[in-house]
């Protein structure tokens, strides 16, 4: 199954790119109101997402659309505008941690991705059963936060599709 992330931002390209940036929530909202969800979080989402009938999907592109032309109205006139803010978002937390040197984040980051770890190894070795709902949710949580500390010292890879296609349309080096 295709991520649940790169599916809302192929149908809803506007929502998709917000949702990664300092307009999440706004993003969030759309889209549960859309789906006529309850819970406004990305966990319902995802879930919604996964079983989504075809009446839904254009109920979230017409989000979509409707979110452009608010995004628009408070003077984002396009895509790479959010994307920028996103980014800007990203690199000042990065030069906030450069600057005062603090140690939480780099410890929090450690304690999620090697809990993460060894949540995984448990599993696949038979230490740990994996046999319950609420197991399962800590696993699927522990795991968006170990993806999220892997995002944030290594980069995203929520441009990789804009990236291909501006190389597809680029002329070859040296011929």
């Amino acid at each position: 199954m295709m991520d649940w992330k790169n599916l809302l931002g192929t149908v809803a390209p506007w929502i998709g790119t917000a949702m990664g940036g300092p307009l999440g929530g706004m993003a969030v909202s759309a889209v549960a109101d859309a789906l006529g969800l309850s819970d406004k979080t990305e966990e319902a989402i995802k879930t919604a997402l996964s079983g989504a009938t075809p009446e839904q999907m254009l109920a979230v592109k017409k989000a979509d659309q409707d979110f452009a032309i608010r995004m628009q109205e408070l003077g984002f006139a396009n895509l790479q505008k959010l994307e920028e803010i996103a980014a800007d978002d990203r690199d000042s937390a990065r030069k906030r941690e450069a600057a005062v040197q603090d140690y939480t984040p780099r410890v929090l980051a450690y304690t999620i991705v090697f809990g993460f770890i060894a949540m995984a190894f448990g599993i696949l070795f038979g230490q740990l059963h994996a046999d319950t709902v609420l197991t399962g949710t800590v696993i699927g949580y522990l795991s968006a936060k170990a993806e999220q500390v892997a995002a944030y010292y290594f980069g995203s890879t929520a441009n990789s599709s804009r990236k291909t296609e501006l190389l597809a349309q680029s002329a070859p080096v040296g011929k």
